[in-house]
């Protein structure tokens, strides 16, 4: 990742507060940076258009919860590029005030998201769940509140920035809970053909016409191009058309790809690539050991 001199370069948005899981990624993946918090994805996205940071960590899913519907709003309408992604494990702690105890415990405060991916153990451990904003969000306001009673489930980094201990680690009731990350950038990745396994993630609207999306679809298949992720969803309050999130293996200027791509165009009233980029060494793994 390059790096310059510059204060502006050295910025990374992400959405929360400190100590969120997005800027526990920022941390993981540019540890030189100095990690931007905002209190929402769409000023996260506009300190990059703006020019007051380099780049911005966004969540795109969760093993566990899905999409991150917020994303798939702002992205079409967003100059960004896609230059990266980056898969975060997520281990939820049980966060409280020093001199808390399981027994002192009574109610747990976090994401909605976060308490979904604890239910078990919570309901075990006797505690009831009380929705936050966000995790890093009510580790904070724990630790100002100083109430024994009252705890956080939230990343270690929060618990370490707010000064709390840690009542029980990896509190999650599933162990594959990990959360996929791309990484904006106003430029477009340099990336050349044939250098190496790549991402291409694009939008496209389809015609609407009987078996458009079938049709449009149907060069990859027979370009044999994988494609990773499609999701659909509605724009500005239409419903005769949907528009499409895409992931494929694959660079646009791979021949297969470049005839997969000219079909789609073919049977979509827009196409807009969002970048290409390096696979992830999570996913290259996870594709081998499929194998």
């Amino acid at each position: 990742m390059a790096s310059s001199t510059s204060s502006q370069s050295q910025l990374i948005a992400f959405q929360g507060e400190p100590g969120a899981y997005s800027h526990l990624a920022c941390r993981t993946v540019y540890p030189d940076y100095e990690a931007l918090p905002c209190p929402t994805f769409e000023e996260a996205f506009a300190a990059v258009e703006n020019g007051q940071a380099a780049l911005a960590m966004i969540p795109i899913e969760n093993s566990v919860a899905g999409r991150v519907a917020d994303i798939h709003q702002l992205m079409p309408h967003s100059d960004l590029h896609i230059i990266a992604e980056h898969f975060q494990r997520i281990n939820h702690q049980l966060l409280a005030v020093t001199g808390a105890t399981l027994k002192t415990l009574k109610h747990v405060r976090s994401h909605e998201q976060a308490l979904g991916q604890c239910r078990a153990n919570l309901h075990a451990l006797g505690l009831h769940p009380v929705a936050y904003t966000d995790t890093a969000g009510a580790a904070k306001l724990i630790a100002e509140q100083q109430d024994p009673s009252i705890g956080a489930i939230a990343s270690s980094l929060a618990g370490e920035i707010y000064g709390l201990q840690c009542l029980r680690e990896d509190i999650e009731d599933a162990s594959h809970n990990t959360t996929r990350f791309i990484i904006l950038s106003p430029e477009p990745a340099a990336l050349p053909a044939n250098n190496g396994p790549v991402m291409t993630t694009f939008l496209f609207e389809v015609r609407n016409i009987p078996a458009a999306l079938y049709k449009a679809l149907g060069g990859f298949a027979t370009n044999s191009v994988n494609m990773t992720k499609l999701e659909s969803y509605q724009q500005e309050g239409r419903f005769f058309a949907s528009q499409f999130y895409a992931d494929i293996e694959g660079h646009p200027d791979d021949p297969a790809v470049k005839l997969a791509m000219e079909e789609l165009a073919f049977f979509s009233n827009s196409v807009k690539i969002l970048g290409t980029y390096p696979q992830s060494t999570y996913r290259q793994k996870m594709k081998a050991d499929l194998l």
